[in-house]
């Protein structure tokens, strides 16, 4: 069958899905409206300020604004995180201290997350990780590597446990992303055995993927990348934090410093795009939705083992596709790098990245480095071979790389 006529046969299997992603769009994109307007967001909220970023209005409404719409006390939006990792580490170091106790509930965390709590790394690093400052550290081993363990996270929970680390998107693993009902039931879980412990949830890549996000199903705190869903492709770096005042407080002065906290920080004429970027996500992520939905479709039809299957529920923007061998690996990411807009001349080649144990090969030929809300694939070099394929500023993009990948594919 021709790539073009594969491409037409799959659309028209997944119209159904497609028709729940476009009634969530639609759903998320009156909310942002919503807030956009409640809080009287005008252009004189698009200037900066200098120096140490004192009296910044439009940093107070942009906070704001995130706060409405993930239903938190307080949010801090900053360009200050330099990665979506450092944005989470702000909030495990400012609210964690030494003999407090963390657990993560989905089994080992993201590779660059483990580093930061120091089962990772160099000798430097593990001194300044988590584990290093004195904070303790169990996990929760998933259930046949693939689901949440709740008989086991009971019987890890107690009294002395502060935090509960929730990472909501799969990572370089092939277990399942966690949905929103199953966040709910972690949380409950958690509070009925300690209603004082911190349900933290690393939002990445989820925002915007259902109709609720984690801190209306029982969340304390969640946290993520403006380079990824909520920046809408538009923002050029930076991250946010939102929850209860008091944590997202103590993940301020982790970022800036005690008696600073969330006052300071110029912004540096970045407000009009993280207020655009944050208006246009909701069409950014269906799109992207959309396209890993015809992803799986098409791979699954061809005999690759595809997940999330293209009529799963799905919660955040990444498609995983499994080769169980490191050549398809590589010469997937190769061609995606070829349909980029930039650098698509290029040609990636596995190599070690600072956070990563394993040499991780990376397509991504974006307009901001490092973007995986724009259309990117990347995965490292290890057993069981799997590409992790996310992003698309439009679905037409993704659609003619599905295209041209079927056709390289399916002639080979």
């Amino acid at each position: 069958m021709e790539a073009r006529e594969k491409i037409f046969e799959a659309e028209k299997a997944v119209e159904k899905q497609f028709k729940e992603i476009e009634r969530i769009r639609d759903f998320n994109q009156r909310k942002v409206l919503k807030a956009f307007v409640d809080n009287k967001v005008a252009p004189e909220h698009f200037y900066t300020v200098s120096g140490y970023g004192h009296d910044d209005l439009g940093r107070e409404v942009l906070d704001k604004v995130y706060a409405q719409v993930f239903c938190a006390e307080k949010a801090i939006v900053r360009t200050h995180f330099a990665t979506g990792t450092h944005t989470l580490a702000c909030a495990l170091f400012g609210n964690l201290h030494h003999g407090d106790k963390l657990i993560s509930v989905a089994g080992t965390p993201y590779d660059t997350m483990r580093e930061v709590i120091g089962l990772t790394g160099d000798e430097l690093s593990k001194r300044n990780s988590l584990i290093g400052n004195g904070i303790l550290y169990d996990e929760v081993p998933l259930l046949n590597g693939d689901d949440i363990d709740f008989e086991a996270l009971e019987q890890k929970i107690d009294d002395t446990v502060t935090m509960v680390l929730i990472q909501r998107s799969r990572g370089y693993d092939t277990r399942k992303s966690l949905t929103i009902d199953v966040i709910e039931r972690i949380c409950k879980v958690v509070k009925a055995k300690n209603p004082n412990c911190i349900c933290f949830v690393d939002n990445c890549y989820g925002e915007f993927t259902d109709t609720k996000e984690p801190i209306e199903v029982g969340a304390d705190l969640i946290g993520g990348s403006l380079i990824k869903n909520p920046g809408g492709g538009l923002v050029e770096c930076g991250g946010y934090i939102a929850g209860k005042e008091e944590l997202v407080e103590a993940s301020a002065i982790r970022l800036t410093a005690p008696g600073v906290g969330s006052e300071s920080g110029a912004m540096l004429n970045q407000h009009r795009l993280i207020f655009q970027g944050f208006f246009m996500a909701p069409s950014i992520v269906a799109d992207v939705l959309k396209g890993m939905t015809l992803a799986a479709k098409v791979f699954e039809d061809m005999g690759f083992i595809s997940s999330p299957k293209y009529d799963d529920k799905r919660t955040d923007i990444i498609q995983i596709i499994t080769f169980n061998a490191k050549e398809p690996l590589i010469e997937f990411c190769k061609t995606v790098q070829s349909l980029s807009p930039i650098n698509g001349y290029v040609t990636p080649v596995p190599e070690l990245i600072p956070g990563y144990v394993d040499d991780v090969i990376m397509a991504g030929g974006t307009f901001i480095e490092g973007s995986t809300i724009e259309l990117s694939a990347d995965g490292p070099i290890r057993p069981p071979y799997a590409v992790y394929m996310q992003g698309g500023l439009n679905y037409a993009h993704i659609k003619i790389a599905i295209e041209e990948i079927y056709a390289k594919l399916h002639n080979h």
